[in-house]
């Protein structure tokens, strides 16, 4: 999720049966993904049937204390405007502390973009006391802080660390059905739940089936009680009653009509899409990804960053031009740290991070941008970001400069140029180019 520790159709429907309540629900079994900083700007859904998306706002954790997360606006607006049903969860390492539950409910409840009455998680698998009790005691405090502010409480976290940690029967006493449970069969593609390992337990209401919903990773769910309607008429993300300014971007940009597209405009490539408007093949990595819309041709844009023309049926806009300016005006979380996890490289946290590899570089004294460790805590305050006028490109698998100066219109020795390039033999995947 989240930072982690990281057949018969009719035995399907038992399974299900005997771990949920019956009452119907319109939202019922419905799959959805929850995203951090990791996802991107606008998010990413592993599937078109994909109805929701539980977001992180931020939280609290041992290394940095309270911090945000700078995706947290722009991704509830993209999961509104595409029409699915946006969530919040918080990452709560806050032990058996009453003081620090406080400190961390103080701050972001205020700061919640999602609409009142929809979920909002404390993400406790992390920073457990020794004491089980004073735990439940903080958990409960937490949840009942959630309700008092007007959004539906839960829990997540793992049975085994619930189990070591928590009386979770105490949290079911005061919220029935209010447990998020995260159990995988293992880390292959996973697209759908595995009924075999679901985490035996009373009151859950959504389960995290899989962190490998897709090649790549991302975290896949399954609401098992319809509790993802809550905040939404009828499970209907276009409607929520709300003012917070990232819903009302993410609806202004669903219901704008595709023939009103405007040059700035953020699309989704659909899943699917299949051919370019010139006929070839689109990739599998470009489906589901946004990009900026650079050019109109009548029924075709060109998108930045892959630099492809595209039907307007195989696109739908999730951010207007409008709609960013919406955004940028409401209150920005900025991250000022960040600890490097397994598997990053500076680029992706840069751009995760709205920042550059030269300023992150610059900012944490790092020569080679590809000796960072992971547990490295990294400056983010006060770099700066690549204008929106300096075009970029991220250096995929399989590139050379000759290809990438042909996809983008441009020469080799420009690129070479630009970015400061001592052999043009020499780049890498994730290296971000200016053009």
């Amino acid at each position: 999720m989240m930072q982690k520790l990281s057949k018969t159709i009719t035995l399907l429907i038992l399974v299900i049966t005997l771990a949920v309540p019956t009452t119907a629900f319109a939202a019922k079994n419905d799959q959805g993904v929850d995203w951090s900083v990791y996802q991107g700007t606008y998010g990413k859904f592993g599937y078109a049937h994909d109805k929701f998306a539980i977001i992180q706002i931020g939280g609290r954790n041992s290394n940095q204390g309270i911090y945000e997360q700078a995706t947290y606006t722009t991704q509830v607006a993209s999961a509104i405007a595409q029409g699915k049903r946006a969530h919040t969860y918080i990452w709560y390492e806050v032990g058996g502390s009453i003081d620090l539950s406080k400190a961390t409910l103080d701050y972001f409840l205020p700061r919640i973009q999602t609409p009142k009455g929809s979920i909002v998680a404390l993400d406790y698998e992390s920073g457990a006391s020794g004491d089980k009790q004073a735990n439940t005691n903080a958990i409960l405090y937490g949840m009942q802080r959630v309700k008092a502010a007007g959004y539906t409480p839960m829990y997540y976290s793992y049975r085994p660390y619930t189990i070591a940690n928590v009386y979770y029967q105490q949290i079911l006493a005061e919220f029935p059905n209010s447990l998020w449970m995260a159990a995988y069969p293992n880390y292959q593609v996973t697209p759908t739940p595995n009924w075999q390992v679901f985490p035996s337990m009373d009151g859950v209401a959504i389960y995290q089936f899989t962190s490998t919903y897709i090649a790549g990773g991302l975290d896949g769910n399954i609401d098992l009680t319809g509790i993802t309607d809550n905040g939404y008429t009828k499970g209907n993300a276009e409607k929520p009653k709300t003012e917070t300014p990232a819903v009302e971007a993410g609806k202004e940009a669903d219901n704008t009509p595709k023939k009103t597209l405007k040059v700035g405009d953020t699309v989704k490539v659909n899943f699917s899409a299949t051919n370019w408007a010139t006929g070839e093949g689109i990739p599998t990595w470009v489906k589901g990804n946004t990009y900026k819309v650079i050019q109109i041709n009548g029924n075709k844009f060109l998108l930045d960053g892959v630099m492809s023309w595209i039907n307007r049926s195989n696109a739908e806009i999730i951010a207007t031009s409008q709609t960013e300016q919406t955004i940028s005006n409401a209150p920005k979380p900025v991250a000022k740290t960040y600890v490097v996890h397994y598997g990053d490289t500076l680029s992706g946290i840069a751009y995760a991070n709205g920042t550059s590899v030269a300023a992150l570089q610059s900012l944490n004294g790092i020569n080679n941008p590809n000796w960072i460790y992971v547990g490295q805590t990294l400056k983010l305050s006060g770099t700066a970001t690549v204008l929106p006028s300096v075009k970029t490109y991220t250096v995929r698998y399989g590139d050379n400069l000759s290809v990438i100066a042909s996809k983008l219109g441009t020469t080799v020795n420009n690129l070479v140029s630009k970015n400061g390039i001592k052999n043009a033999n020499m780049i890498y995947p994730g290296q971000v180019l200016k053009y």
